[in-house]
Order: structure tokens, then sequence, then C-alpha cells
């Protein structure tokens, strides 16, 4: 049985405060667990009026203290926007509150623009390097953190990578991230491209290819992924996820009403939009869009998996089948009626409802 799970920006809709949006996303998260869902990930965006989900730990630690079994993570954290040993110590912590149920997703996407990543972690002089170009030694960094006992590497990942500076200091002082626990959490690496999928493969990582953007190269990222994989002390053999946005309903006609919403947010961002709240579904029904926007909306239509629970549910049968991945996670995107409560999102868990019984065992 293909294990299913959830993906989270947390989306902002017109009139909606962060934190109505919050707590909306509590009620979902609350839903995936009953139905039985494996996971459910927090995703890492800043400076995004439509966005609330800025800061992945703090709301894991949110939404754990409202759960009791369910896995919660990060997809994922931007490691460029931060110092690898404060996530380090964040996801610690946030094990040792919660002991095997944080997942720590980390990406190389600053996931905002460069004014903003610039906010957020400062200046970086000559000798630390690009953020971006530091990536792979930061993730070691965290690894080594987090307590694994892989030595950091010495050789070079790509030609740009300047070194192991980071990790040499860090194990020469015995540095590792606080408190300690018995347990770590479980890492995954994600991304969209050959490099992602080389890093992990190299690390001996879980590697999870972001399908819900829509890039192509799926195929090959895995295949490169999968044929190069080294086994580290943290997993023997290649681990696989892939996500996928869906909007599922009692009848096709209404599935692809409920997400109009987020198709007319991602048309508009691919085609140097304004970005603002999400439209609420009578908002975007009445919206008159552009030649660039109606062909950005049917594009994404026909990548998203939209339709009924059968529908849904054998489109991601075959997603499984043809990539031969271990699990898939899915990005609920409909959207909320003129009257819905602030903080509920009906259209979300109803999707979550009608898919859940093809795949889990609640």
């Amino acid at each position: 049985m293909t294990n299913l799970s959830v993906l989270d920006l947390i989306p902002v809709r017109s009139r909606q405060s962060s934190g109505e949006a919050v707590a909306a996303s509590l009620a979902l998260v609350q839903a995936a667990e009953r139905l039985g869902f494996t996971r459910y990930w927090l995703a890492e965006h800043h400076n995004m009026p439509a966005v609330a989900s800025t800061s992945p730990s703090t709301l894991i630690a949110h939404f754990a203290a409202g759960t009791s079994r369910i896995r919660l993570g990060s997809g994922g954290v931007m490691l460029p926007n931060h110092a690898p040993l404060s996530i380090a110590e964040q996801f610690a912590l946030l094990e040792a509150m919660h002991p095997g149920r944080i997942d720590l997703g980390l990406g190389r996407a600053p996931g905002s623009d460069p004014v903003t990543s610039y906010m957020l972690r400062g200046p970086r002089t000559t000798t630390d390097g690009d953020p971006a170009e530091t990536f792979p030694t930061d993730v070691e960094t965290v690894a080594a953190l987090l307590g694994s006992d892989r030595p950091p590497s010495d050789e070079p990942f790509g030609d740009d990578q300047p070194g192991v500076g980071l990790n040499i200091r860090a194990r020469s002082y015995e540095l590792k991230a606080t408190p300690r626990v018995t347990s770590a959490p479980e890492m995954w690496l994600l991304g969209s491209s050959d490099f992602s999928a080389a890093l992990a493969a190299k690390l001996g990582m879980a590697y999870v290819f972001a399908n819900h953007f829509g890039q192509p190269g799926i195929e090959r990222a895995l295949e490169l992924y999968r044929s190069s994989f080294q086994p580290s002390e943290a997993l023997a053999a290649p681990k696989t996820l892939v996500t996928a946005n869906i909007s599922v309903a009692d009848t096709a006609e209404e599935a692809e009403q409920l997400a109009l919403p987020q198709l007319i947010q991602m048309a508009r961002i691919r085609t140097g939009g304004a970005l603002t709240p999400q439209l609420t579904i009578e908002a975007a029904a009445a919206t008159e869009l552009g030649p660039m926007e109606q062909e950005s909306v049917r594009d994404q239509s026909r990548r998203w998996l939209i339709g009924t629970a059968d529908e849904v549910a054998a489109r991601i049968r075959s997603l499984t089948e043809q990539h031969g991945v271990d699990e898939v996670m899915v990005s609920p995107v409909g959207g909320a009626h003129e009257g819905d409560s602030m903080t509920d999102s009906p259209a979300r868990i109803r999707s979550l409802e009608l898919v859940a019984p093809h795949f889990t065992a609640r």
C-alpha cells in the first residue's frame, strides 16, 4: 500500500489573518492524523501575502502539541537562509519534545526574493562563500551536529564546492546540537534537479523530488539518486518521496472550481503578477485572466491531480508505479467559499477525507 502524507504551505486567503490561517491548518493536520496519513510537512516561504508558513520549526512545535501520532516535519527548511547550528538545535529540541515524530527536510532554494534572503541571514564574507554554494557542506554540518558519527567528507561536491571547514571546526570543538537525545530527526533532502539527487545519494540521505512545482526531470533525478546511492549510518538503501498538488471533490467539475483560486495564484507568480492573498472560490470564478495567465492555468491543471476520489487515487497509484517511489506527499489546494469559517479549511479537509480510504488504514 502506498504511504500517503501531506504538504502544507498554510495559504492565507482574502480577509484572513495569519493566525486564522494557522488555525485552519491545525484543523487540517488533525484531520490528516485522524485519517491515517504518515507525515505532515510545512514549507518555508517568506514575504508572500498568500503564505503563512515562514517558520517551519515554530509551526511544527504548535502542530505537534495539537496531535499525538502523525510525524511532523519541514518541507523544507531552506538552509541557505539559516546558520546550520541554529537549524540543528531547533530540530534537536523538537525531537526531544516529541521523540520519534520529527522530520527535517532541507532545501537549497531561498524560498524568497534576494532582498528577503539577505535580511534573513545577513551578509556573507568572501571566505564563507555564497550560501547556495556552501549547501553541501551545510547539510553535512547539520547531520554532524544532530549526532551522526559519519566523518565529514574531504571530497568536494561539484566544481564550486568550497570545502568542509565548518564540519571540521564543529567536530574539532566537539560541538553538538543540544539538548542531546536518544533519537534524531529523520533527515530528507529536497530538490527538483540532478544536483539535489546526486547530493542525497552521496550523503546517503532520503530524497524528495518536488513534483508539485511541475518541473521536468523527475525520471533522471530518481535514476541518478538510486544508481549512485551510498549507504550511510542513517539509511541503508535509497528512500524516495514525490509531491503532488491535489483537489478532490464529489465531482470533477467541483474539484476544478475548488482548485481555481490556487491555480490563479500560481499563474500570477509565473507571469510576474501581483502577489495577493488567495482569492475565494467565488472571486476566482469572476476573475478575468490574461492570455498568459490562462495558459498557465491550463498547463498546471493538466499537471495537478484534480478530480473525484477514484480519479485522483488512480493518478496517485500511477505516479507511484511509474516512478517506483516509497511515498507520495499530497498538497491539498482547494480554496474557500465566501461563507467558510476563517479558522477552517473545508475543501482541503474534504480532499483528504475522500482520498484517504484508498490508501490509509485508520
